[in-house]
């Protein structure tokens, strides 16, 4: 049994059999969306954007993040020898979930500049068909959020280590940049409010044709503008569960900077009406 990350390309070919375990619970409230839970087992049908695949979990078939799974790629060996999974060491466990880590704030990253570029940026040049107003509660305030993920991103690029992963201190950047993620309570609080807005404009067929353009110019996967929306109360839901995963891996002299950062997070999580949330619980 063979895992890849979640962000690689993979090829699927004939007669192979490529599943994908989730990592993360995935909500999602778009039809487009492909829902699952943590340890989840998804058929992987279609792979060749890095950020999103479709594949299938019990009897649907729509996009997921890639991001949000590793792979598992099983294949009959000539030999025929039975397979088994080698157990790997911690070094290189605490590898693969920092690698997992950087690779998801690269892609998340992505999603954030597409809504900026691709819908903020446009919806602003049509002042007849947007008040201010109305821009404000679609997308409360993503741009702030993504300013402070891109400076979050570049802290965490500076203590990454390329060549022995293991040793990156990431901890230190969670704990230099606590107080930034406190903007996710403005936007999830403002969130359902945002979904009634769009949900208002979508009846207009002006407006379901402006958005689909903007997807289109940006060169975006086909999901709807409420589903790219939903993107940041996923992200800051997330965060826990990769932290608790990496706390698992860490030694004991390390423990005590991840326990705290562990539990700001989820200090400022119970502090968030998140619309729909029906992941795991926060304390």
């Amino acid at each position: 049994l063979q895992w890849l990350s979640g962000c690689n390309p993979i090829l699927i070919s004939d007669g192979s059999v490529v599943c994908a375990e989730a990592l993360w619970d995935h909500v999602t409230m778009d039809d487009q969306e492909l829902g699952f839970k943590a340890g989840d087992v998804i058929q992987v049908l279609e792979a060749s954007n890095k950020d999103w695949w479709w594949g299938r979990n019990e009897d649907k078939e729509a996009w997921f993040p890639a991001s949000f799974v590793r792979v598992s790629v099983e294949q009959e060996e000539d030999t025929g020898k039975s397979r088994h999974k080698h157990p790997e060491s911690k070094q290189q466990m605490r590898t693969n979930v920092i690698q997992e880590i950087m690779s998801t704030e690269r892609v998340y990253i992505k999603h954030l500049k597409d809504i900026c570029e691709g819908y903020i940026r446009q919806c602003r040049k049509h002042t007849t068909m947007f008040t201010v107003a109305q821009l404000a509660t679609i997308f409360g305030n993503i741009e702030d959020i993504y300013k402070f993920q891109r400076k979050f991103l570049k802290d965490l690029e500076k203590r990454y280590n390329k060549e022995e992963p293991h040793l990156s201190e990431i901890g230190s950047c969670f704990l230099q940049h606590q107080e930034g993620f406190a903007i996710y309570s403005e936007y999830c609080n403002n969130h359902p409010g945002a979904c009634v807005e769009l949900s208002e404009l979508m009846k207009q067929g002006k407006y379901r044709h402006f958005f689909e353009a903007c997807r289109l110019l940006q060169q975006m996967i086909d999901i709807a503008l409420d589903g790219f929306l939903l993107t940041p109360v996923q992200k800051i839901c997330k965060y826990p569960l990769q932290l608790a995963e990496l706390l698992k891996y860490t030694t004991q002299e390390h423990r005590y900077s991840f326990v705290v950062i562990q539990w700001l997070i989820k200090h400022f999580l119970e502090e968030i009406v998140v619309f729909d949330y029906s992941g795991p619980p926060f304390t």
